[in-house]
């Protein structure tokens, strides 16, 4: 089992975790990302480097992943590939996605870029509450737990 994190959004504090979880279980986490990200020399704490352009990492990512993986992602269509690929996806807000909620996922996404091409401000995502990141910790030491030898 690996942890493919999709790192070009991925929040620092959300990368700090990995790293952590990463440096207490041994386990392989990829972060991969269209430019370079500041990580610690670990032989379990990868780098890859994509080219620049529209879904180039999350392409990377579920070509590389297997089943059983875990891909740390908010991107909701990267979920449903990977999921579909039989890996698993967690959101850096905690949320784990499954196969029987990532539909209602995409639909919720799909409205709302329906309302932004028609002009409608929708804003941004708010910044990661001390709840969100807790959450995130939480369902990743649950999963590692579980899935983790």
């Amino acid at each position: 089992m690996k942890i493919w994190i999709d790192a070009d959004a991925c929040p620092k504090v959300i990368r700090e975790t990995l790293i952590r979880a990463a440096e207490r279980t041994g386990v392989v986490c990829t972060f991969v990302a269209n430019h370079a990200i500041p990580l610690p020399n670990r032989h379990n704490i990868q780098r890859l480097q994509v080219q620049s352009g529209f879904d180039v990492a999350d392409d990377e990512i579920v070509q590389r992943c297997d089943v059983g993986d875990l891909v740390i992602t908010a991107d909701i269509p990267l979920a449903a590939e990977v999921l579909a690929k039989g890996a698993h996806a967690l959101n850096p807000r905690g949320e784990l996605y499954t196969k029987d909620t990532i539909g209602a996922r995409l639909n919720i996404r799909d409205f709302m870029d329906t309302m932004r091409s028609s002009g409608i401000q929708t804003g941004g995502p708010a910044g990661l509450s001390q709840t969100e990141r807790r959450e995130f910790a939480n369902q990743l030491d649950r999963f590692l737990a579980k899935h983790h030898r």
